[in-house]
């Protein structure tokens, strides 16, 4: 990292001495009513008929964050749960959830392949390479395709600069998190480049066994053919390993012990990712681009949450597993934008092709449970002996993705503008099942419909509906992982998920905005309901294990809302969150003979808190121009641990603060994460009331962050 650091400021310095007789004073403005994720093109937020919401540059550099969560969480209607170490899960429009109904995209370009979703794709990602992130709350499957559901977050990544820009940081905890990051790009020529880079370490924490260790670098290079025509290549390479300290059970947690019940897990990621772009315009009113793109992924993991264990029958033993997930992408993906002058209708039209081979492999591991006075819970786990000849999943495939999609928009009458897409995805699975020995291969395809109307009678409101389409397919990592059997020997045949079925929703949508005060006070909404068939769901059994069910039905249904207020230079406040309920509808299960197991019709969905929200208030003094404060209010309310609706997680309310202060080049700032230093877990979970303990992701006492910012930029100069 040290290099790179090193490279990234002698080119910065060669980059000024050929520049400082072009210096550029035009003013750039960033627009935030125009989104480019919601139709895949640049579109006013006035004509775009769906709820989404964009972080600025701002936010994003006035956050300082240890981790993404610390910025999507300042979206409405979003909750990005910290699963420690920059692990995540997510919820929108959905309980807190690791199933594959959301869609991470990166400049567009989907992070991981359809099929091989990952809870934790956002790892990967690069805080310091990032421009702005816009979020998309409900289904965009007629956009983007399969698991685009709940919700799509795209990271836009800083591009290069007209004039050269280099910054470089370093930022750290008192808890042992350190963090070194430099960035630094210009324009020479037709020739533009970015580089952004960061090396993250984390020792002896407050946590035990919570050590990581992350390192990332984005490299973008443009090169202007011509006015019209440019070629973009997109390259970014990230290492990263985790202790996985897992949760601690009730009386550790309410004893701020923090101490893991296991010292083996891990989770490892080797992540490759390059793409290049040929944009052209063909007029003012068409353009097209064409991306070639290629991933290459090795995951490899001892997890936390593979632990199995039951304080009934014999709770001195548990197993756990090891596994491993490589994947390979190839693909490319082209569109087309067209304006019309008749009834200023605009098509944007597009074909993705993806060839993925992926491997994976799982076996189980023995463990002896080691149990605190009383029985009922465990203090350590101890690795007894690792078991290949029981493999929970090994396997080969091929993943096939085809898709075509079209979105049209025009204006039939003023003030009114009409919203028509579809697409049509066709992912094909070829697969070696090497523990049933079977080869074959699986379909999934289907058509996502979409059509929405905005509403624009005055300039300082606006009214949108809409109705759309949601799919997705059970991710390969399920259909081919062996479901539990007791007795864990050999002899047992393996059963596999092979008649899991794809999820669908159908989501009904209103929502609007409005501006007071000449843009000073504005408020946005929505209310959505959306229906799910087949929904994937992980179902608790008795000894812990996963079981995985389609549901018959499910229902998710809320409002989100978001305000801001700026009544001066010197304060602006924002508030946002939403309320919403998940619920069974139709999931009727045949066994009935234990907790986990009861019919769940009518019943909350788990880890569903109602109310969720995030507000902040910051203040630029006039008398001292350069600092900046704020304090952040992060609420969630209760929720439901297990699936029959007995035991509740009452939730929690959390305050950070945050300043800095702007000296010249160099930016000296410190966030205080956790301000009244609460007791609380991001996430409470348990098997059933009277075979399994709460575990307790614990959340970090109050952390003091300290950071030291230069900022050089020829424009200043």
């Amino acid at each position: 990292m040290k290099k790179i650091v090193l490279a990234l400021f002698a080119i910065s310095q060669i980059v000024v001495a050929q520049n400082k007789s072009k210096l550029d004073t035009t003013n750039v403005h960033e627009l935030q009513d125009v989104f480019v994720t919601a139709n895949r093109t640049a579109t006013l937020r006035k004509e775009t008929p769906v709820a989404i919401s964009k972080l600025t540059a701002k936010t994003i550099d006035e956050t300082k964050a240890n981790s993404a969560y610390e910025i999507v969480n300042k979206t409405p209607g979003v909750l990005m749960v910290n699963l420690g170490n920059e692990q995540h899960s997510m919820a929108i429009r959905q309980p807190m959830t690791t199933n594959a109904y959301y869609l991470y995209l990166e400049d567009g370009l989907p992070i991981r392949p359809m099929g091989i979703f990952n809870h934790n794709a956002l790892l990967e990602i690069n805080q310091f390479n990032l421009q702005s992130i816009e979020v998309v709350k409900g289904p965009v499957s007629s956009l983007y395709g399969p698991e685009a559901v709940g919700g799509t977050i795209n990271f836009i990544s800083l591009k290069p600069g007209i004039n050269p820009e280099f910054k470089f940081g370093i930022q750290g905890d008192h808890f042992g998190f350190r963090r070194i990051q430099a960035a630094g790009g210009a324009t020479i020529g037709k020739i533009g480049f970015h580089i952004a880079g960061i090396s993250s370490l984390q020792e002896n924490g407050w946590m035990a066994f919570s050590d990581y260790r992350k390192d990332n670098i984005n490299v973008r290079i443009d090169y202007n053919i011509s006015s019209t025509t440019r070629l973009i290549s997109n390259t970014m390479y990230g290492e990263y390993y985790s202790d996985m300290s897992g949760g601690v059970n009730e009386i550790d947690f309410n004893n701020r012990s923090y101490k893991s019940t296991s010292d083996f897990t891990y989770r490892k990621s080797d992540a490759l990712r390059t793409k290049l772009t040929l944009e052209h315009d063909w007029n003012p009113n068409a353009s097209s681009y064409l991306t070639a793109y290629h991933r290459n992924n090795k995951l490899g993991q001892n997890p936390s949450y593979g632990i199995r264990w039951s304080a009934i029958n014999n709770p001195t033993t548990a197993t756990g597993e090891i596994n491993s997930n490589n994947f390979k992408s190839y693909g490319a993906i082209g569109q087309h934008t067209q304006k019309f002058d008749f009834l200023n209708t605009k098509l944007v039209a597009g074909a993705l092709y993806d060839f993925s081979p992926v491997s994976y492999w799982s076996y189980r591991i023995d463990l002896k449970a080691n149990l605190n006075p009383g029985g009922l819970t465990v203090n350590n786990y101890e690795v007894i002996a690792e078991r290949p000849d029981i493999k929970i999943a090994d396997y080969t495939a091929n993943i096939y993705n085809t898709a075509g999609y079209a979105q049209l928009s025009f204006n039939p009458i003023e003030k009114v503008v009409i919203s028509l897409g579809g697409r049509y995805d066709n992912m094909k699975v070829d697969y070696n099942n090497a523990l049933d020995q079977s080869i074959g291969n699986k379909i999934y395809d289907r058509f996502t419909f979409k059509a929405g109307a905005n509403y624009n009678p005055f300039d300082f409101s606006g009214f949108y509906g809409n109705y759309s389409q949601g799919f997705a397919p059970p991710g390969i990592t399920s259909v081919f992982r062996a479901k539990p059997r007791t007795g864990g020997t050999t002899g047992v045949p393996a059963e596999f998920y092979y008649n899991l079925k794809p999820a669908t929703f159908e989501n009904f949508e209103i929502g609007g905005w409005f501006s007071f005060l000449q843009n000073k006070l504005n408020f946005d909404y929505a209310l959505y309901y959306m229906e799910g068939k087949n929904e994937l769901l992980n179902v608790r059994l008795e000894n812990n294990d996963t079981d995985y069910r389609s549901a018959g039905e499910t229902r998710h249904k809320g409002i989100e809302f978001g305000i801001s207020y700026k009544p001066s230079a010197q304060i602006n406040f924002r508030l946002g969150g939403t309320y919403a309920q998940h619920t069974f509808i139709d999931f009727q299960v045949s066994d009935k003979s234990t907790d986990a197991l009861q019919n769940l019709d009518g019943k909350e969905m788990p880890n569903a808190p109602r109310w969720s929200g995030n507000s902040e208030l910051y203040y630029y003094p006039n008398w001292l121009p350069k600092l900046r404060t704020s304090i952040e209010w992060q609420h969630v309310g209760s929720y439901y641990q297990d699936q029959i609706n007995t035991v509740k997680y009452s939730g929690y309310d959390v305050f950070n603060f945050r300043a800095g202060y702007q000296w010249k080049a160099f930016e000296i700032y410190g966030n205080i994460i956790n301000l009244t230093d609460k007791l609380y877990a991001y996430n409470v979970s348990r098997a059933n009331l009277s075979t399994s303990q709460p575990a307790y992701l614990a959340a970090a006492p109050r952390t003091f962050v300290l950071g030291i910012q230069y900022n050089f930029s020829l424009k200043n100069k």
